[in-house]
């Protein structure tokens, strides 16, 4: 099971677009409700979550966190539940994944140490000891990152590639008529 966290101020695409991909590609995901069921993007959509940060239990394996961007991303990284979930993934050697400005939340755990990485530019410093490239996915071992909106079905594409295999993300992208 893995974990996409979403709260107030979260961007809808850098969010619903790996979700939506990693379901079709039939990874188990949760969207998690930072501060209730019901968040509200940045642009104004309301998501309603599977679950909320009081219903995760921390006891039962997960495998990843995925972590979009846009103005929630502070809030994101303000929260006890993330920060336990990142600590226990990155424990666990599980996937620790984040699109946009929510890199930053990564490189200011110090999760990003000597590892390579991208993110919306503007936020190239809080990646902290990473070594930024200006691409717009990138995979680092068990580390996936991504510079935005525009790229959140490459990002997703990307994260089904390392979850599953090539064959399946590629067959993914053929349902969606991704080129």
């Amino acid at each position: 099971m893995l974990y996409l966290f979403l709260t107030n101020g979260s961007e809808e695409l850098e969010a619903i677009a790996p979700l939506d991909i990693l379901r079709r590609a039939g990874i188990a995901v949760q969207s998690v409700g930072i501060g209730g069921k019901t968040v509200v993007g940045s642009h104004g959509v309301a998501i309603t979550c599977d679950i909320t940060e009081s219903d995760l239990d921390f006891s039962k394996p997960f495998t990843g966190v995925i972590l979009p961007g846009g103005p929630g991303w502070e809030a994101l990284a303000a929260s006890p539940a993330v920060q336990e979930a990142l600590r226990q993934t990155a424990a666990q050697g599980g996937l620790l994944a984040a699109i946009c400005a929510a890199p930053a939340i990564l490189g200011r755990a110090g999760l990003l140490q000597g590892c390579k990485a991208t993110c919306f530019p503007g936020f190239e410093e809080e990646l902290r000891a990473a070594r930024f490239c200006n691409a717009p996915v990138v995979r680092d071992g068990n580390r996936v990152t991504s510079r935005g909106a525009g790229t959140a079905i490459a990002f997703g594409l990307a994260l089904a590639t390392y979850l599953s295999s090539p064959e399946k993300a590629e067959a993914v992208a053929a349902a969606i008529q991704c080129p």
